[in-house]
């Protein structure tokens, strides 16, 4: 049984769903209604955020200040998502890109314009979510009339990002900061022009977004083959020096030990991104 806690507008309740408190969304459900009246799931369209009880007056003051058309954009776009992408989305994205979504629309309209700092790190290392965010882009223009600058690809990329299930904890913009800083660092101690259109830049790239991930996640590769890592200092001693050098930074900017094997296999698509590091190759 869905009762309602508290009618925000006419498109938008908090309900009580078995004990989970949850904010439900569709036209006129709160119409007419008062606390305590019960409601069917024909009635909602999407009943998204779960929310705990000590939150629930800041969201329930968020979602009242945005308009309902918001939330159909984002469903929209998370209907997309969830046909390309690999991964579910936590539900919170029904709130965190609605919101986003208005206060562009805000700044559009006052003509303030904010420059996305990670854009290119965003649309070259999650190419499948800047994908998706050009394909949301072409879609509010087409059904909403919203045409938003270009770089707002990489906004809404970004909120898909770091809205993975189970990754609720973890800072997109945290991610593709190191992301960046690895892989900068070794395209500079190569000193090199590199083909970035390339596939073994395309697997580096891939590799370094994993290794990222599982860094933050404390799930590194911890076992152990010094017979492996000699024989690959003696084989790519210069791939493995730049690996060491990513993991001295590692260690020191975080505090941490990175283990020999992630090392190992860095060193691994380093070298493959030197020998085929030279555009045209």
């Amino acid at each position: 049984m869905i009762q309602i806690k508290k009618v925000l507008n006419s498109s938008v309740v908090l309900v009580d769903n078995q004990g989970q408190e949850m904010i439900a969304l569709g036209k006129g459900i709160g119409f007419g209604k008062k606390n305590g009246d019960v409601i069917t799931d024909t009635d909602i369209d999407q009943v998204f955020l779960p929310i705990t009880e000590n939150k629930s007056s800041q969201f329930a003051a968020l979602v009242d200040e945005i308009p309902l058309h918001y939330f159909e954009m984002t469903k929209d776009i998370v209907n997309i998502a969830e046909r390309q992408l690999p991964y579910t989305l936590n539900p919170t994205i029904y709130l965190t890109l609605s919101d986003h979504l208005h206060f562009a629309v805000e700044r559009q309209q006052k003509g303030m314009s904010m420059t996305n700092r990670l854009y290119w790190e965003i649309k070259n290392y999650y190419a499948a979510e800047f994908e998706v965010a050009e394909k949301a882009m072409a879609l509010l223009a087409e059904k909403y009339q919203m045409v938003l600058p270009d770089e707002e690809a990489s906004n809404i990329a970004f909120h898909l990002i770091n809205a993975q299930a189970g990754e609720e904890n973890q800072d997109g913009l945290k991610k593709a900061k190191l992301i960046s800083t690895i892989v900068n660092l070794v395209r500079y101690t190569i000193q090199q022009d590199m083909d970035t259109n390339s596939i073994h830049y395309s697997r580096f790239i891939t590799h370094v977004r994993f290794f990222v991930d599982r860094f933050f996640m404390d799930d590194l590769t911890q076992e152990t083959d010094e017979g492996l890592y000699r024989q690959m200092w003696a084989l790519y001693p210069n791939a493995m020096d730049i690996a060491t050098k990513v993991k001295a930074y590692l260690d020191q900017e975080f505090d941490t030990k990175i283990p020999e094997n992630e090392i190992v296999f860095l060193g691994v698509h380093i070298n493959r991104l030197m020998n085929h590091s030279a555009i045209g190759k």
